[in-house]
């Protein structure tokens, strides 16, 4: 056994120096092998972890969303409605929301606007500081896909709102200013900044604005016997699916949507994007992997006579291969750790720079927010039979078919 390693030991050590030997040619194939991996790391970390993110969030969003649908789209909820589901066995609460979008012509920005709901002063002092609510311009549910906040519309004031950080960067705006909209009917309605939302949640309050009942109606003209939909909380998780097909069939008209169907939504809308990006990149991985099998395959004149050497001295044909295979190991594991390593710092220390727009979509309020850190062993597993195995077997190959040819014939062959 200690012979054994010993002979592995010695194998290496020559492995080492034959690479050295040939630097220029190995160091442009490692740029090019880690560069690739970087770019397939980068979009598998950030895909997941802004999954995590997302799903995190979305915890704490209602169990259950009914919205009324008129000719298949969202409509105004009576709140009639929300009595007959009340009533419902397994229903524990439902409480109805108002919610809308708003068009900045001005600035070509979507605002996510909002009335959270009231909450007694020991609820908001037992809350976490604004808590604020998830929103997707392009995928415009609306908030079914937004968890409740818990800053009480009563702390918020008539003729005040509470913004995203998003909305105060673009219009470079912040407390104590006033923001011009215009309503319904046309008509101006200046509305006061008493806060903005915490950084920390801006990954879901980029676009949001907080206001008070009164005013949101007056701005959209809702009635007050409408809201915008019911959120339901029901006593038992699993009657989750019982209780929406009873409400549909109590309100024909109506469309419950559970919270596990939006975390799927959510997980199908990254899951497409960065598949998407990997389509993309798809050409250049190829590239690579041409180029790797013309490296590993396409064996110099020099390195058939290296290896008629080693035939030559006494090197079995097993060994001629395990150097092969060390030498397709050192190069995959280097770019492998090199990659991962850059990408790990491109995705959760610099925000993603090269894939931010393709990943989380086009809009003008960006939110600028700093992902978790969220590497498992499945998405470096995965990475690495996707790059490091089909290399290192790429070298073994050709390295069998020069190790068993006559050392004579190979040392004659290169000579000539």
């Amino acid at each position: 056994m200690k012979s054994w390693i010993e002979k592995q030991k010695y194998i290496i050590d020559f492995t080492l120096s034959s690479l050295l030997r040939r630097k220029m040619k190995n160091i442009g194939l490692l740029i090019l092998y880690a560069l690739i991996v970087f770019i397939l790391a980068s979009v598998m970390f950030f895909t997941h972890a802004i999954k995590k993110e997302a799903s995190l969030v979305l915890r704490e969003s209602p169990e259950m969303i009914v919205q009324k649908v008129v000719a298949g789209r969202h409509d105004l909820m009576p709140l009639r409605y929300r009595d007959e589901i009340l009533k419902i066995r397994g229903v524990q609460a439902v409480e109805g929301r108002l919610w809308g979008y708003y068009f900045d012509p001005v600035f070509g920005a979507n605002y996510t606007l909002l009335v959270p709901p009231a909450t007694t002063a020991t609820e908001q002092s037992e809350a976490e500081p604004m808590r604020t609510v998830v929103t997707e311009n392009e995928h415009r549910h609306g908030p079914e896909e937004q968890a409740m906040p818990l800053v009480g519309a009563e702390a918020i004031g008539a003729g005040n709102i509470v913004v995203g950080n998003g909305i105060a960067r673009v219009r470079n705006a912040g407390k104590g200013e006033f923001i011009l909209f215009r309503t319904h009917a046309g008509e101006g309605m200046p509305l006061r900044i008493k806060d903005t939302l915490s950084s920390a949640s801006e990954l879901v309050s980029s676009d949001l604005i907080l206001m008070t009942e009164p005013d949101f109606r007056k701005f959209f003209g809702i009635p007050e016997n409408y809201v915008t939909d019911l959120a339901v909380s029901v006593r038992n998780p699993e009657e989750l699916s019982t209780i929406a097909a009873k409400i549909t069939r109590l309100f024909p008209d109506s469309r419950p949507i559970i919270r596990d169907e939006i975390l799927r939504t959510y997980d199908s809308i990254f899951n497409w994007r960065g598949g998407m990006m990997i389509v993309i990149l798809s050409a250049a991985v190829l590239a690579f992997v041409i180029f790797a099998w013309d490296k590993a395959s396409g064996l110099s004149a020099g390195e058939r006579r290296e290896i008629g050497i080693l035939k030559a001295i006494g090197w079995e044909t097993s060994d001629i291969i395990r150097m092969k295979f060390w030498e397709g190991a050192v190069i995959s594991l280097t770019a492998f750790l090199a990659g991962v390593i850059l990408a790990y710092i491109h995705v959760f220390f610099t925000h993603s720079l090269v894939f931010e727009p393709a990943l989380k979509g086009w809009s003008t309020l960006y939110p600028q927010f700093k992902l978790m850190p969220f590497v498992s062993a499945e998405q470096l597993t995965t990475l690495f039979f996707l790059t490091v195995v089909p290399y290192t077997v790429s070298t073994i190959v050709p390295a069998w078919r020069a190790a068993t040819i006559d050392p004579d014939t190979a040392m004659r062959h290169t000579g000539e």
